[in-house]
């Protein structure tokens, strides 16, 4: 099974998404000299999109969020910054979007999988440093649904300690603010 296949059968179908995923880790591993898999927070992937080109960074390069080395800030751009801590090497890359919006999904695949990578992408420096490796919380029991949260994600209130599902939202016209 080649590589592409390894990431069609991990996502569960092969897509456009897909495709601009496994080109992105083509372009860190040639313009960051990316090698190897993550086998713990040495390279780290913040994601600023929640969409299917992640399923590649996580077979190719074995950056994961249970692993604290896949982060996701989702801005909706179909961007991602490495991290290599090992060799202090960092890049953001992201996908210029240089075809017709009007082309058909296959044949769309099949020109993000050939076209040259420095047409398809850009390489910036990141405007952020490498996040700092993941840290394992203490668990508080919440006091109204009896369910275990990381302390950092629990409320005080009216002197009871609350998850953030029991906690009363504060909202002042955007939507709930954690």
């Amino acid at each position: 099974m080649n590589l592409w296949e390894k990431c069609v059968a991990f996502h569960g179908h092969s897509c456009p998404g897909l495709a601009i995923g496994f080109r992105t880790v083509e372009a860190a591993q040639k313009w960051l000299g990316l090698v190897g898999f993550s086998h713990d927070e040495e390279l780290v992937c913040v994601s600023e999109n929640d969409a299917c080109g992640i399923d590649a960074v996580q077979v190719l390069l074995g950056c994961s969020t249970g692993k604290g080395n896949l982060i996701h800030k989702d801005m909706g751009k179909q961007a991602f910054s490495f991290f290599d801590r090992k060799n202090n090497k960092k890049g953001r890359i992201v996908y210029k979007h240089p075809f017709s919006p009007n082309i058909q999904r296959e044949e769309l695949q099949k020109n993000i999988l050939s076209t040259p990578l420095e047409e398809l992408f850009e390489l910036k420096m990141p405007d952020f440093e490498v996040p700092i490796q993941a840290k394992i919380f203490k668990s508080i029991q919440c006091e109204k649904c009896g369910e275990s949260a990381m302390e950092q994600k629990m409320r005080l209130e009216d002197g009871k300690k609350l998850c953030l599902d029991c906690a009363s939202a504060y909202t002042r016209g955007w939507g709930r603010l954690l």
